[in-house]
């Protein structure tokens, strides 16, 4: 059930709810065609067709298939950039749903079709309806599970080609009421940071392990190590996390293994801890080759920063939602920061901007976490989502 809203919100504009809720069957049709990564040429070329019809200036093929959508109006240069991500996860879907994906082991378990379906009908709405002293850019992102593709369109001259004073971007919340919010200001998804770590001993008979140097020995020490970082180097009223994802080493039990390999999830929201995390696991995993007679090799990729959201566009996406939602059904400041990350912070990197959340519902599909067989995208929030685009266009590019 929707939480009141106020009075003098789009939501009670009957014109505006019409028109965006054929997006509903857009967003349905995307989700039943899944695609992967950075292969979204379908998914692209839809986008690309609709903004075309719309009278957008449309640019395909921008860091692979991405897609921008440019809309001028009046003589400002003031100018603004709303992103949303296409592609969908190497999940076999099991909602049972009419729509549910038909491409095998792949699904939209994320609610990246939402977000290309709310942006979309805010396109619609802007093309149709909404006069403004400015510059939209509407752009259509590839690749945002893979963390890769904002930084391709970028490294593409996304920002040389289309100047955008800030951007912003939203995502989906499972797990609480619809017509709830979060906006807030500073760093508040975490950077991510993938490790490899690879051990090199002498393997041998499993009976005589006093001729062998066993990585598995230092796999143990290594996991009791890693774990004392977060807990023993940085301070308690910072977050961190630090996962071991994957151990190999091995093919049977009576032979002592010559190496070994393991791969960690970093994440962290600064720099600074960013920077003393990686110093202590390569201290970690040198100390205990040392000790062991072992040789360990450590590759840290820092895969994206932190989603770090500026003060001033912060408050104007706040006010916007607020105007949507209600005031009572926004968090701000107080709203708990997310450990997951999100490659728009490259965005972020480049131009003020901020990325908000709406919540996505509770329940059996709507309530279910994304990466998710059983996530489903919540088709009210195609309305909610649009009207705070096109309230942010309204206020960011107001006409004098």
């Amino acid at each position: 059930m929707m939480m009141k809203v106020p009075e003098l919100s789009l939501l009670k504009n009957t014109d505006f709810v019409s028109s965006c809720e054929q997006f509903i069957q857009t967003r349905r049709a995307i989700h039943a065609h899944p695609e992967l990564g950075a292969e979204v040429p379908n998914t692209a070329k839809m986008v690309a067709d609709l903004l075309n019809e719309w009278g957008y200036e449309t640019h395909t093929g921008i860091g692979g298939h991405g897609v921008v959508g440019v809309l001028k109006q009046g003589n400002s240069e003031r100018s603004i950039g709303i992103r949303a991500d296409m592609d969908a996860l190497p999940i076999e879907e099991e909602t049972g749903l009419p729509y549910a994906s038909k491409i095998h082991g792949r699904m939209h378990a994320c609610g990246h079709d939402g977000h290309t379906a709310i942006l979309l009908a805010a396109a619609h709405y802007l093309a149709k309806n909404v006069s403004f002293d400015g510059t939209i850019n509407l752009i259509f992102q590839p690749d945002e599970e893979g963390l890769s593709g904002a930084k391709a369109m970028i490294d593409d001259g996304l920002f040389d080609r289309f100047p955008c004073d800030a951007v912003f971007a939203l995502h989906n919340m499972p797990g609480k009421e619809v017509g709830q919010a979060a906006v807030r200001s500073g760093a508040f998804l975490a950077s991510s940071d993938r490790v490899t770590i690879r051990l090199t001993g002498k393997g041998g008979h499993a009976a005589l392990p006093h001729l062998s140097n066993d990585v598995t020995i230092a796999i143990g020490h290594i996991i009791l190590g890693l774990q004392s970082i977060v807990s023993r180097n940085i301070n308690p009223c910072d977050q961190s996390v630090i996962s071991i994802g994957q151990i190999n080493a091995g093919t049977t039990p009576n032979v002592i293994p010559n190496d070994a390999m393991m791969t960690l999830s970093v994440r962290n929201f600064s720099e600074a801890n960013q920077d003393l995390i990686e110093q202590r696991i390569r201290e970690v995993v040198a100390g205990q080759c040392q000790a062991l007679g072992i040789e360990g090799e450590v590759e840290y990729l820092r895969q994206v920063p932190s989603v770090f959201n500026a003060a001033e566009e912060t408050l104007r996406a706040r006010k916007v939602v607020k105007a949507v939602l209600g005031e009572e059904n926004v968090a701000g400041d107080e709203a708990p920061v997310i450990p997951g990350s999100e490659d728009f912070a490259w965005m972020l990197k480049e131009r003020p901007g901020c990325y908000f959340i709406l919540a996505n519902g509770l329940g059996e599909w709507h309530g279910c976490s994304v990466h998710n067989p059983g996530y489903d995208f919540n088709d009210q929030l195609v309305t909610i989502g649009a009207a705070c685009w096109v309230e942010l266009v309204s206020e960011y590019l107001t006409t004098p």
